[in-house]
């Protein structure tokens, strides 16, 4: 009997392109054809965090392995599904209980020994990607840049650096705006001296 397989690809914006996901199907592909199975499906989620459980694209997996859609769930390597230790634990769960596997081009098939070593594995990764993010952030601020996004007062300025990369986190004061915040302040400063008068 040839299996039926679908493929569950994941780009996020820290470290990969957008043509990581084409590139994750193509591998895939290849792998399911090599091992004689049917592709039914592919699951796919772009600059999506691999923390969150409930990305549309995992919670639809879910659902088609309860109604028996397909054998075996085919991605390039666990952290594709979730890098989160207690959701991929759960998302293995579900899916051996409707009858599912999960193999990856990584790992091979998966067992319950690949998910407790690769959970944990993916979880000190998040721990450590998040320790980054802050630094950089924390070093942003400091040396008198944004922080991140836009803050209504503020313009972003775009210009570029010497040897022409993109200048990131210049600001400066809308004057429109800037009057628009001063009066809200000012508003919420006369009402909490009229509370405390």
């Amino acid at each position: 009997m040839t299996l039926r397989a679908v493929i569950c690809a994941r780009y996020s914006s820290d470290l990969q392109s957008a043509s990581s996901i084409e590139d994750q199907i193509r591998l895939c592909r290849e792998h399911a054809a090599r091992a004689g199975w049917q592709i039914v499906g592919s699951y796919e989620a772009a600059t999506t965090s691999g923390a969150s459980p409930m990305r549309p694209g995992i919670q639809r997996l879910q659902q088609d392995a309860r109604e028996r859609r397909f054998d075996v769930v085919l991605s390039e390597a666990l952290d594709r599904l979730s890098r989160n230790q207690p959701d991929i634990a759960a998302l293995y769960q579900n899916l051996t209980f409707a009858g599912v596997a999960i193999e990856t081009l990584a790992e091979g098939r998966i067992d319950e020994m690949q998910i407790g070593l690769k959970g944990t594995m993916n979880a000190l990764f998040l721990k450590n990607l998040a320790a980054k993010i802050r630094r950089g952030l924390r070093g942003r601020v400091e040396s008198g840049k944004s922080g991140g996004g836009n803050a209504f007062g503020y313009t972003v300025l775009r210009s570029l650096t010497e040897d022409g990369e993109i200048k990131r986190g210049d600001r400066e004061i809308n004057p429109e705006e800037v009057a628009i915040v001063r009066r809200i302040f000012q508003s919420y400063a006369g009402m909490i001296n009229v509370l405390e008068g």
